[in-house]
């Protein structure tokens, strides 16, 4: 029954909207990610403008539905965002995930929201936030 609750036409809609985000070797900064609860792995390349934000980014996912309308949703999101922000948000979506703190405030997090429920998934959720939080660890 988990894949009919969470793998909605949405979902699969957004999962599939990670051709947007193609893998550029020259972005400047770059962050893996693995999920040890399932595997799935994500690959994110970015660049900053003059100001340190989140101008491009690109994406490579093996990643379940979930872990990819969670990438879709992160990488829709970060553009504007600095560093700081980046961060600050992969920790809400921990703290979330863990039922520590709310939901965070990201453009269309509801649509996996239902995710939250399935610890198991929660690595995948996560992957495009480590991959971000590593890559600007860099700079």
């Amino acid at each position: 029954m988990a894949s009919v609750a969470l793998y909605t036409p949405e979902v699969l809609e957004l999962a599939t909207s990670l051709a947007n985000y193609r893998w550029d070797e020259g972005l400047s900064f770059k962050g893996k990610a693995r999920s040890r609860s399932c595997g799935s792995t994500l690959e994110l390349g970015l660049s900053t403008d003059s100001q340190g934000k989140v101008d491009r980014l690109g994406l490579r996912s093996q990643a379940c539905a979930i872990g990819q309308a969670a990438a879709a949703i992160f990488a829709s999101g970060a553009p504007g965002l600095t560093p700081d922000e980046v961060r600050e948000a992969h920790a809400a979506m921990r703290d979330w995930l863990a039922r520590e703190g709310p939901q965070p405030n990201w453009p269309g997090l509801d649509t996996i929201a239902r995710a939250r429920d399935y610890p198991g998934r929660h690595g995948a959720i996560l992957l495009a936030w480590q991959a971000a939080d590593e890559a600007l660890s860099t700079r």
